[in-house]
């Protein structure tokens, strides 16, 4: 090979053989005409400086001339070297090859593997490594009739909440509530209403609509109002028909015991899954008396566990208990395959739900024994309103950072 300064000598070509990665040192060594242990004296003519110089520069630098490709354990490489133009350039390629060169001596129990340590080898000679592109989020699980089954086998706990709009159906979606039910309780929280008997149907599936738009993952339960179900098995198939179809229901919940097995036995056959009403029962106040708790009476209890076992026959896939004594709760939970989901009815239940202002919170005024606020709201937003109020009576809003320019 040619320089600036001539041909280099074949003594030359050697000692680059000798230490070129390609090698494994075995064949390096049956290569070179100098012995192993003999590479410290094959240039005598190297100063103690130039050797400091060219130790602190292999392991800075990157080779000069040489393309390498990089294999599975090994590194293997062929060089190929470039003309040196200039008597400085000359100085730096020949620093760099002793550098190697020093290197190599250095880790002779990497050479005798057949490569280098991680800290000998440049920087742009290692392996690649390519991360793995993250996996694609997956989609939430939707709850269905099956998932409520699943759950109750595994002894995991059921979560419901009331929903009425749109906002409040994605937060408590995202929050992981299994079931929303759009509960007829719409008469009293959103209407104020004394009771839940004005609310009628299309209402209903108005605001079953707006919960469905804002779910992604959990169940849609629209409650059947007050009658619009109780006159015949086919007023119920085409109310509960219309929940689903306009309302985007994916079950709907009626009240009642063995009187309506009629009703539920004909939405189960058309395919509308059902969710059962026993113990409480809003729609009943005035049979009742008003919303006292039920089943304190042998009578009572017995009733109510007899319409379970008829509920569940009839297919329904779940039960509401609502204000029955937590043992009983406890005893009808046992006996059945489907879930309860109890409200006032004890601990002992497959699930519960609540109100969700009230557990909010927003009815200060409204705290029956079986509600807990988890928050405080009506408090909250009062105070959020009277600030805004008084900052605009005082005109500090809108501010710059407000408006437009």
């Amino acid at each position: 090979m040619y320089g600036r300064h001539g041909l280099i000598e074949e003594k030359e070509q050697q000692s680059l053989a000798l230490h070129s990665p390609t090698s494994h040192s075995s064949d390096a060594f049956a290569a070179s005409p100098h012995p192993p242990n003999a590479q410290a004296e094959m240039r005598p003519e190297m100063r103690p400086e130039m050797r400091s110089e060219m130790r602190s520069e292999a392991r800075s630098e990157t080779r000069v001339g040489l393309k390498t490709n990089v294999q599975s354990s090994a590194i293997h490489s062929v060089p190929t070297l470039r003309v040196l133009h200039t008597s400085s350039s000359q100085r730096r390629s020949t620093s760099l090859r002793e550098g190697a060169a020093l290197a190599r001596m250095e880790a002779p129990e990497a050479e005798e593997q057949g490569g280098l340590h991680a800290e000998h080898v440049p920087q742009a000679e290692r392996p690649l490594s390519i991360p793995r592109p993250a996996e694609p989020a997956k989609k939430p699980r939707k709850i269905t009739v099956r998932t409520l089954r699943e759950m109750k086998q595994r002894g995991e706990k059921l979560t419901m909440l009331t929903a009425y709009d749109a906002t409040f159906a994605r937060l408590l979606d995202e929050a992981g509530i299994e079931m929303l039910l759009v509960g007829d309780s719409l008469g009293m929280v959103v209407q104020g209403q004394e009771n839940t008997l004005s609310v009628t149907l299309d209402e209903m599936i108005y605001h079953t609509r707006c919960v469905a738009r804002g779910t992604k993952r959990a169940m849609v339960v629209g409650d059947l109002p007050f009658m619009s179900y109780q006159i015949s098995p086919a007023q119920a198939l085409e109310s509960a028909g219309r929940l689903v179809k306009e309302g985007g229901a994916h079950a709907v919940k009626l009240e009642g015991g063995e009187e309506v097995v009629p009703q539920i036995a004909a939405l189960v056959r058309a395919g509308i899954p059902v969710v059962g009403h026993l113990g409480l029962t809003p729609q009943s106040v005035h049979a009742m008396g008003g919303f006292v708790v039920q089943g304190r009476a042998p009578e009572q209890a017995q009733a109510i566990k007899r319409s379970a076992i008829a509920l569940q026959e009839a297919g329904v896939c779940s039960i509401v208990l609502e204000g029955i004594p937590a043992a009983l709760a406890s005893e009808i939970t046992a006996s059945l395959s489907i879930p309860t989901i109890g409200i006032g009815a004890g601990v002992e239940c497959d699930g519960q739900v609540l109100v969700i202002y009230d557990l909010l919170g927003m009815s200060p005024d409204f705290k029956p024994r079986f509600v807990k606020h988890y928050a405080d709201l009506f408090t909250s937003i009062s105070e959020a309103v009277q600030t805004y109020r008084d900052e605009v009576k005082q005109a500090e809003f809108p501010r710059s950072e407000h408006s437009f320019f």
